[in-house]
Parts: structure tokens; sequence; C-alpha cells
């Protein structure tokens, strides 16, 4: 591919159903490789923006590997129907530039064109949608029609596969979720508070804010916003899943009959990370090609492989005992330096109607990378540190503390995006044992 730091490459294109492009999947599987990394990305709209991301963070690879003897290493970029606003910083080589990304209320084109192709069928609703955060009514009325609109696309379509991979925990533990069923105005209250916390609120703003708790609304129009934006992010989430066990874990399934010599090392950041973690569950009963599994980031549940919840212990996460599918590691990468997941995804996430402890401090609803897998036996916690200079473990499951590298980022995500590093490449390449 033109431009791709890395050869051979190639590409592997899933629509929404979990359907692979097939003469992609045959050039795949004619690659003459010893070791296949396949990343998965999060939001990007665009294969574009896909191929930018993989190309950066396979490009530490080839210098790293350079003294390795018998490694001959393919690269897969996964790309998916997903999406991002477009003042989401890229996942990509530009740290420099998140800090300065502006934050507005209003939704501008791109973003918009983005929603109308992710939600095919709803060009009106995501028109009125802009309308409505444009114009900032100070209505109760507006809020409760922005909120019904929102959560209208986020609806599973009918007849569709998507609705059987939306929860990480089971149903009676995790639905319904807050963004999609709490009282839209009380959303929005608690967003706008959100973003004042990651700093995406400038002061004038978080002080007109404090005025109106109790009086004008007309300042809650950005936690609106961010309102849609975790909707979207709810409805990805179920894509991700679906994708993942419909589509990329059978197509393993498949390269571990015509390729068996080839060891798969699986890459996911963010919705990614859910992507490719559920690939497990969709793996057929004997492929054991799946080397590795590195989590970067993981916009799902740090309770999804567990086999007992500590809230619940009657019940398990949707990807209980998964792990052992992998014949290797299963890698979590987290930091703390992440506010899309340490500060937005619990308060979207937790049971609507739920007021037992405020969702930031509240465990139930972390994501993985924010603190990592959680409640599985015999989980080994390092350091970026130690990961790189004593290894990684041979299985099991893995948390390694990220934050000295994946730390910058401007708001409201923070550092979620800041992923393009060397040293997470080392991680990659240890957690699969390549070139030892």
């Amino acid at each position: 591919m033109p431009g791709m730091s890395v050869k051979p490459y190639q590409e592997v294109t899933f629509d929404a159903d979990g359907d692979v492009d097939v003469a992609q999947r045959f050039r795949l599987a004619q690659l003459d490789v010893t070791d296949l990394v396949m990343f998965a990305h999060g939001w990007n709209n665009s294969p574009s923006v896909a191929d930018a991301l993989y190309s950066s963070f396979f490009s530490p690879f080839p210098g790293l590997l350079a003294t390795a003897r018998d490694v001959r290493l393919g690269y897969a970029g996964v790309v998916w129907p997903s999406m991002r606003f477009a003042d989401e910083p890229l996942p990509d080589f530009r740290p420099s530039a998140v800090d300065s990304l502006p934050q507005q209320t209003g939704l501008d084109g791109a973003t918009q064109e983005a929603l109308v192709a992710f939600f095919p069928g709803h060009r009106e609703t995501v028109g009125r949608l802009a309308r409505l955060l444009h114009e900032q009514p100070e209505s109760e009325a507006a809020f409760a029609e922005f909120g019904v609109l929102a959560r209208s696309l986020a609806e599973a379509p009918p007849g569709g596969l998507e609705a059987s991979f939306a929860e990480d925990l089971p149903e009676d533990e995790q639905s319904p979720p807050a963004v999609l069923y709490e009282d839209t105005l009380a959303m929005c209250r608690k967003f706008t508070l959100a973003l004042d916390e990651t700093g995406a609120v400038t002061k004038e703003e978080s002080a007109a804010w404090s005025l109106s708790f109790g009086g004008g609304i007309g300042t809650l129009w950005k936690g609106a916003k961010e309102l849609l934006r975790q909707t979207t992010y709810y409805a990805m989430k179920r894509r991700a899943g679906t994708v993942g066990e419909l589509g990329l874990g059978p197509l393993l399934g498949q390269l571990a009959r015509s390729s068996p010599q080839v060891r798969v090392h699986l890459v996911g950041h963010s919705q990614g990370a859910r992507l490719v973690a559920f690939a497990l569950r969709g793996l057929p009963d004997g492929a054991r090609n799946v080397k590795s599994l590195t989590l970067i980031q993981g916009a799902f549940s740090h309770y999804a492989f567990a086999s007992s919840l500590p809230h619940a212990l009657h019940s398990a996460g949707a990807l209980r005992a998964m792990q052992h599918r992998v014949d290797g590691p299963v890698v979590a990468c987290y930091s703390r330096h992440d506010s899309a997941l340490g500060v937005m995804y619990p308060l979207a996430s937790r049971l609507a109607g739920d007021s037992r402890s405020a969702a930031g401090l509240d465990k139930r609803w972390w994501a993985m990378g924010h603190d990592g897998i959680q409640s599985v036996d015999q989980t080994v916690g390092l350091t970026l540190a130690d990961a790189l200079l004593r290894g990684i473990p041979g299985s099991g499951c893995v948390n390694i503390d990220t934050a000295a590298v994946v730390r910058r980022g401007g708001p409201p995500s923070g550092a979620h995006s800041d992923i393009c590093h060397a040293e997470l490449a080392q991680v990659v390449l240890a957690a699969g044992r390549i070139g030892r």
C-alpha cells in the first residue's frame, strides 16, 4: 500500500455485520510470514485515517527487529465501520496537535457527515441535532427532544445482529446504561461537570454553569454534545463486538487452517481493543494460532474477562475464560492520563438512576484502559519499564501501566489517542515473543 511504513502489509475490511472483503482475506492468507501483527483501530471514520494510524504505529517494528533471525513479520490493519467527532484528536503521530484542537458546542460539517455515514437513514435527525446545538435554546423541552433524537441513533437496526453484542457484563448488571435512558437534562448537567473536570470547559463557561445549576440551562449544551458523543460510542461498542466475534474470529480460524505455521498477534486500540477481544469468542475450537493479545486503552469494562464480579459473585464478564484461547499473554495497557476512559466512560456506562456513588469512584463502571484487567486470578501488574526490562509472562493476563508514555492530549479525551510510541511497539513484540 502506498505510503505504508512497513511491508508486507495487508488491509482487511469488514462491514457492520462482520462480513470480510473476500479478496483481502485471500491475500492475507498468501503472506509469506512467520508472524502476523493485526491491529484494529478505534474511532476512525475512513480507511485513510486508519492507514495513517497503522503506518505510524508499525513504523518502529523493523528497527526493533533488525537483529532478529528467522523472523518474517507481516502486518495487517483491520478496517471496520466506525467514526470519530472531528474535534477529537487523531490516534496518530502528532501529539502536539491535540493540545490546540478547538472545543466547540456545535456540530461541524465533517462530524455531521460522519454521523450520517455511521447511521444510514438518519440525515434529518442529524440535521436537527446540529440545529439544536447551534441554537442552544434555553428550554427543557429542547433538551428532551435532543435526548430522544440522539438516542434514536443508537437503536440497534431492526432484524440486525448488533443487539446481541452490546454488553461486557451480564444484562442485569449493565443495563439499562445511563447514557441511553437517564433523564436528558440530568445527564447533560453531569457531562458538563465532567467536561469541567477534564478542562474542556473554559473558566467563564464553568462560572456560568455554576450560576445556572438552579436556574438557566443554556450553558448545558456542551454537556448535550457530550451526550451525543457517548451515545455514538455506545453504538460503536456494540458494532465492535459484532465485527470481532462474527468477522475477525472466524477469519482467524480460517487462517489457522490455511496457514497453520503463522503466529498471529492481535492488537486493538479503544473500541478496536473490544473488537479483537471479542474475536476470541468467534475463534473456532482448536484454533491455537493467536499467540498474544495486546489491548491499548481498551474502551470496555475492566471486568470483561472476570469469572466472578466483586459486586455480583454469581455473575461473570462477557469474555470469561476467553484468555485461555490465546496461546500466550493477554496484555492490557492503561494510563491514568486517559480522561475519555477515566472520566467520561464510567459516567456513561453506569446504570440509569443509580446514584449510590459517583460514577468516577465506582469501580463497577471503570474501563480496562483506566486500570487494566480486573478480577481475573493471577493477573500480573507491571510498570512499562519493568515490562521492557524484564519481559512479559508467557501466559495469563498482564496489566501494564503505560502512563509514562501515554500521557499527552487535550480535553475532553486526554491521552486516549497518544498511542504511537516505540515503547508500545516493544510491548507487542515482547508479548508475542517475536524475535526472541
